[in-house]
């Protein structure tokens, strides 16, 4: 296990929020279906995922004479394998603008509308409360991780194209720790999903979805709890995750708050002259 942050100041979760994200990008490298490379200036990453979160950078130094030259070499590269967007991050100690004016000059657009939330997982009820007929199982083998790429699909309202790929990504990432998936059967169908990742010295919460017809009866919270109890119980203290506008209100009311805005740049091919 990595070391546990106890550290609940502003500065820190802000550094954990960020810091467990960069570490599930860096997770790929596990997967023989993703190609990872790593020199002195940055961290790249291509997954067979169309997502901008599996096709991208973490920039790990400040500006250099050479940017534009690294950039260009980036872009070229993700042209080559007919990916149309990705994403750029800032490290955790550069600050957002480090390299901005050679990305904007790139085609690059800065992004910062998502928010990094965290909570004390000593907040936390002392048993959770499911609703009635859910039963939320750990997928612990490669039939089940199926049902919950199956229900990522569904869920997230994408087309069958995305199943085969997905699977060939996460298969190569193991099912246990650091990252963990769970799967939630409503009288006995799958019908939601979510997954744990530790790194950062916190429980970071991803890919939190509801099929539509299961919508709206607290399905989500509970899939975005349970993990979270299991992070307590192995002695993490805090958890995080990145909002969408639709969750914000959702995880303000399981006692997240916001500690900062995910600020990245994207680039996308639709986008060039």
């Amino acid at each position: 296990m990595n070391e546990v942050l106890k550290d609940l100041s502003t500065p820190a979760l802000i550094k954990a929020v960020k810091g467990n994200l960069y570490g599930s990008f860096r997770f790929l490298k596990q997967s023989t279906k993703v190609e990872f490379a790593e020199s002195n200036e940055l961290v790249r990453w291509h997954a067979p995922i169309r997502h901008p979160w599996f096709n991208g950078v973490i920039c790990t130094q400040p500006a250099s004479p050479h940017e534009t030259s690294i950039i260009q070499d980036t872009l070229a590269y993700f042209r080559s394998r007919k990916v149309s967007i990705i994403t750029w991050w800032m490290e955790t100690n550069l600050p957002a603008d480090a390299w901005k004016q050679s990305l904007l000059t790139q085609g690059f657009k800065f992004d910062d509308n998502t928010p990094g939330m965290a909570m004390d997982l000593a907040t936390l009820e002392p048993k959770q409360q499911l609703p009635a007929g859910l039963r939320i199982e750990q997928v612990t083998n490669l039939e089940t991780l199926q049902d919950w790429i199956d229900t990522f699909v569904q869920a997230f309202e994408l087309s069958d194209s995305w199943k085969a790929p997905m699977y060939e990504n996460f298969v190569g990432l193991g099912l246990d720790l650091p990252m963990r998936h769970y799967l939630g059967y409503l009288d006995g169908e799958p019908v939601a999903l979510s997954m744990l990742f530790l790194a950062a010295g916190v429980a970071g919460i991803y890919n939190v979805a509801t099929v539509p017809a299961a919508r709206k009866q607290g399905i989500g919270s509970a899939l975005t709890l349970k993990p979270l109890y299991d992070a307590y119980e192995l002695g993490y203290r805090v958890g995080i995750l990145q909002s969408s506008e639709v969750g914000f209100g959702v995880y303000q009311k399981l006692r997240f708050q916001k500690v900062c805005n995910m600020g990245h740049y994207f680039w996308t091919e639709e986008k060039q002259s």
